[in-house]
């Protein structure tokens, strides 16, 4: 479960860099980014209490 999470963290991030790099979506590639952090964030904080 925690590797499909990494991978959606990846892919949010990687569609950030590209939304910022190319200016596509305005503010809405934000919210991409905060969405990432919050899964990553969730994702170290379920592996820390194995």
């Amino acid at each position: 479960m925690l590797g499909i999470l990494w991978g959606i963290v990846v892919v949010l991030f990687a569609f950030w860099a590209l939304g910022l790099a190319l200016h596509i979506a305005g503010n809405l590639i934000h919210i991409v980014l905060i969405v990432a952090i919050a899964l990553a964030i969730y994702n170290f904080a379920k592996s820390r209490a194995m």
